[in-house]
């Protein structure tokens, strides 16, 4: 998968792409080609949410809804466990973004669960500033009692069992347990 800069398409012309994608005369490479569209994927996508959802969800303002860790992870695991596309599971669960699935995917390489649990955006210029002194000092990560290591690790262990209960329901009823976590 490459990393590419998320373009913003207006409603309109999205329409005109998944309209003439269905109209059958050209395939998703060749209206990316043709409209400048970075991604065939980006197409697909478009044209599976219209497809499942309609016109309106395809048009529909994303809100920045910020999803609990929780959730992040169930959506990971499935996607490792399935094979499933980015793509197909955001449509499973309702995402109307998958590239946020592919911003968890990294954050969770990267830092773990603790990444997953960043909120969105920039801190405020106060909180730079306090980040800043707060820099100066020792971490308090690395002056941690085994005491303290120890109940980390016990929180971790707790997130992954209450995780394993939930994928477990999710795989036992996967539509029950998306409209009951909606």
């Amino acid at each position: 998968m490459g990393c590419f800069i998320m373009a913003k398409y207006s409603e309109e012309f999205k329409v005109a792409i998944v309209r003439e994608y269905l109209d059958g005369r050209i395939g998703y490479s060749l209206l990316a080609k043709k409209h400048g569209v970075k991604s065939k994927e980006q197409i697909r996508e478009w044209v599976l949410i219209y497809q499942k959802y309609g016109v309106e969800e395809l048009v529909k303002k994303k809100n920045n809804e910020d999803y609990p860790v929780q959730f992040k992870l169930d959506v990971l695991s499935f996607m490792k466990r399935t094979g499933v596309s980015r793509s197909e599971t955001a449509l499973q669960i309702g995402l109307k973004n998958s590239s946020m699935i592919s911003s968890w995917k990294k954050k969770f390489l990267e830092g773990g669960v603790e990444a997953l649990d960043q909120p969105k955006g920039r801190p405020t210029m106060s909180d730079k500033a306090k980040n800043f002194k707060r820099s100066k000092q020792p971490a308090p990560q690395d002056e941690m009692t085994r005491e303290q290591k120890l109940e980390r690790e016990n929180e971790l262990f707790r997130l992954e069992v209450e995780y394993l209960k939930k994928l477990k329901a999710f795989q036992m009823d996967p539509e029950g347990y998306l409209e009951k976590h909606k």
